[in-house]
């Protein structure tokens, strides 16, 4: 209803989608209603499965702590060998590198 004194042209067109489905709301009591039992057991399947999703959570959070961890140490032992690499090539002092070759 609207204050004006104007009818409406047309509410529901003849081009508007027809619904292809039920809209008629399914009485708890009726046929085609969900039984409580059902619904506890969606219930408790969601639960289960949002704990799993937790449960997912944190152990890929734990292997990417480790992944990190292992990267570091990896990295600190590449960090070694290339010091004792670079300490192995430079080259000695001139009178150790004379004794070395005679």
């Amino acid at each position: 209803m609207s204050c004006s004194k104007k009818e409406p042209d047309n509410l529901y067109p003849q081009d508007t989608p027809k619904t292809s489905y039920d809209t008629v709301p399914t009485d708890s009591f009726s046929a085609g209603a969900t039984s409580v039992d059902i619904i506890r057991q969606i219930k408790m399947s969601s639960q289960k499965y949002r704990d799993s999703v937790k449960e997912a959570l944190k152990a890929q959070q734990q292997e990417e702590k480790l992944k990190a961890e292992l990267e570091k140490e990896n990295k600190k032992v590449q960090d070694e060998e290339k010091k004792k690499t670079e300490k192995e090539k430079k080259p000695e002092t001139p009178d150790a590198a004379e004794t070395k070759k005679q």
